[in-house]
């Protein structure tokens, strides 16, 4: 047997528990659609405040077929792309120092942590008299809330790597960046795709508060438009689409970085 061959019988077995992983994420959603459906078919609930699926998939399928779906989700996802990869560069940036430099962490982290305390909603009026109404505050709000997770992250994996590891590079005669390179990133990159994934889930969260400075395009602005026009049947075909592209976003970021984290022999990747 070659060693593709060997290679091609170990990948089969994983590819197919990670398909039936997918099918099984899909149980959970489907039950409850079917039980809300009959519930309201019945009439054992109400389905004016809390229409039931049908509803909610025709009129996700009228905003489809007018195009207008497709303009608001892609006014959200070039607002969460810009602003995730922003707070990325600074968060990532930032921790990195703070956790490489121990007079850096005892400086500028107390200040930081007071920061990351305070309200998504709290900075919309100050970015919205700095920066105005348009793009550029709402883009600045997910970069914040992207930055303080991945900042946090970064941190710690730094200042957690095993000084054993760090002695074993000295000994090889590594210093600075070639330390940085061949020793430290491999050992927070576990830790950070993990920042990375909760950035992203706070940039998904903070789009919402940023869409509601006074856009007209964007699933946030439709969140608010069912609102006033009392249509929960739009509210929650928003919600549910957030909840897919969010889904989505947080898979690809995970793939992205799977090929890079294949060494790891931990029990969660033999489960």
């Amino acid at each position: 047997m070659t060693a593709s061959d060997m290679s091609g019988a170990g990948n089969t077995p994983r590819a197919a528990t990670a398909s039936g992983s997918a099918y099984l994420g899909l149980l959970l959603p489907v039950a409850l659609a079917i039980v809300w459906e009959a519930a309201v078919a019945l009439g054992i609930v109400s389905g004016r405040l809390m229409p039931p699926p049908s509803r909610i998939g025709a009129t996700l399928y009228d905003l489809a077929r007018d195009g207008e779906l497709f303009v608001h989700i892609g006014a959200t996802l070039w607002r969460v792309a810009l602003g995730f990869v922003l707070g990325t560069v600074a968060g990532t940036l930032m921790g990195a120092i703070a956790g490489y430099s121990a007079v850096v962490r005892r400086i500028v982290d107390p200040t930081l942590q007071g920061l990351r305390a305070v309200p998504s909603i709290a900075w919309v009026p100050l970015f919205i008299l700095w920066l105005g109404i348009f793009e550029e505050s709402k883009v600045t709000l997910i970069a914040v809330g992207v930055f303080f997770p991945v900042y946090l992250g970064v941190m710690g994996a730094f200042a957690s790597v095993d000084r054993k590891i760090v002695e074993v590079g000295r000994m090889f005669r590594l210093k600075g960046l070639a330390l940085v390179r061949r020793i430290l990133l491999p050992a927070i990159l576990p830790a950070y795709v993990i920042a990375l994934r909760s950035g992203l889930g706070l940039g998904w969260m903070f789009v919402v508060a940023a869409e509601f400075m006074g856009a007209s395009e964007g699933l946030g602005y439709l969140l608010v438009d069912g609102q006033q026009l009392g249509k929960p049947d739009q509210i929650i075909a928003a919600i549910l689409t957030f909840a897919v592209l969010g889904k989505l976003t947080d898979y690809l970021l995970v793939m992205a970085f799977a090929p890079f984290l294949r060494w790891q022999d931990s029990f969660a990747s033999s489960q």
